[in-house]
């Protein structure tokens, strides 16, 4: 028996990303603090170089001005007085010099205790002297070089976390931007979803319960006889259709039917499902009985045509029709008002429409 086969897929969600980004960022901030600290280990470096330094030349200047006042004899019950003042700042100079050199972190080769003697000859002295100068010279170079260096790497560093945090920004601003427009169409399609039928793509009764809330009354003495009607539709015959052909053909005709009334009414009217075999429209602007029957006879003719089309002639329509401001006066009741006119088309026959009267409004 063959084994089954897996397949493993990578996918870099953007909890991934961030978290892929993070580490970046983490690696790079602990490379920036060990070059920092670096930095701030190679001036200190700098520092004490320079007071080695700056002590070879005090200890150099020293050696000078003894040389300057060294007495052409041998004699040195004969030395004078400054000349003996001057070797004996020449030895103070040197164990400066020895002192710093001998302290040195580094691990510098010490100073001989026996060049620091102010015995010691002055060509031992400048020996020491040239040795120490070039050493902490090539030293303070080197410092120098490498301080250099690790002030470019930090710059680099530097502009590579804030390449990763502007990309990291940007992507941040992509991802919420991409998830808000998502979350844009997910709400509209559960709007659409809460407020259409699902089947024929129509306002369902919520959406047409909300079309009328949002309907202005009209004032009495409009000479617009009718500003807002409902046509309330009942298919005749439908449950026979689902009986008899199965609910896949009752649905395509629900489908037709719905596409037939919308092309049978103007741009401005709604027609909504209200449930089952049931529709409804709603006509705004219209002012005359006439008007109102003509479009109930288009709609009893789409049932019909499309009973025809489909071979189902055992279809037809009842309709109801109420109107505002009369004789319904309370312009929310129109559908109530347009659904029992509906029945009272039934019980007379079906197949036909009426208008709603005062008698069923009191």
């Amino acid at each position: 028996m063959r084994k089954p086969a897996f397949t493993v897929r990578f996918g870099w969600g953007p909890a991934a990303l961030a978290g892929a980004g993070l580490l970046c960022l983490l690696a790079g901030l602990l490379v920036l603090a060990l070059q920092i600290k670096a930095i701030f280990s190679d001036q200190l470096k700098q520092e004490y170089t320079g007071l080695v330094l700056d002590a070879i030349g005090r200890a150099e200047s020293a050696r000078d001005l003894a040389s300057a006042h060294q007495p052409l004899t041998g004699d040195s019950e004969a030395e004078p007085q400054d000349y003996r003042n001057a070797r004996a700042s020449l030895a103070a100079r040197l164990a400066s010099v020895a002192a710093l050199v001998n302290e040195d972190p580094a691990g510098t080769p010490h100073i001989p205790q026996r060049t620091l003697s102010p015995d010691v000859s002055f060509e031992e002295t400048d020996a020491l002297l040239r040795s120490e100068s070039a050493y902490w010279r090539g030293r303070r170079d080197l410092v120098s070089a490498d301080l250099r260096n690790r002030i470019g790497q930090v710059a680099k560093t530097l502009m590579v976390l804030s390449a990763l945090i502007f990309s990291a920004l940007v992507t941040a601003l992509g991802m919420y931007a991409k998830r808000t427009r998502q979350l844009t169409r997910d709400s509209r399609r559960f709007e659409f979803a809460a407020l259409h039928d699902p089947l024929t793509g129509l306002p369902n009764r919520r959406q047409l319960f909300a079309m009328l809330a949002q309907s202005p009354p009209v004032a009495r003495g409009d000479p617009l006889a009718h500003t807002l009607a409902v046509l309330y539709i009942d298919l005749d015959g439908f449950k026979q259709v689902n009986d008899s052909l199965g609910h896949r053909v009752g649905d395509e005709f629900l489908i037709a039917v719905a596409r037939r009334f919308r092309e049978s009414i103007r741009q401005v009217d709604v027609v909504a499902r209200i449930g089952g075999d049931e529709f409804a429209v709603l006509v705004r602007g219209s002012s005359t009985d006439a008007e109102l029957s003509a479009i109930a006879a288009r709609l009893i003719a789409c049932v019909a045509d499309t009973g025809e089309q489909m071979r189902i002639g055992c279809v037809s329509a009842s309709i109801g029709i109420a109107c505002f401001p009369q004789p319904v006066g309370d312009y929310r009741r129109l559908l109530a008002a347009a659904d029992e006119t509906m029945y009272r088309v039934k019980r007379s026959g079906k197949n036909g429409y009426a208008f709603s009267t005062p008698v069923e409004q009191s």
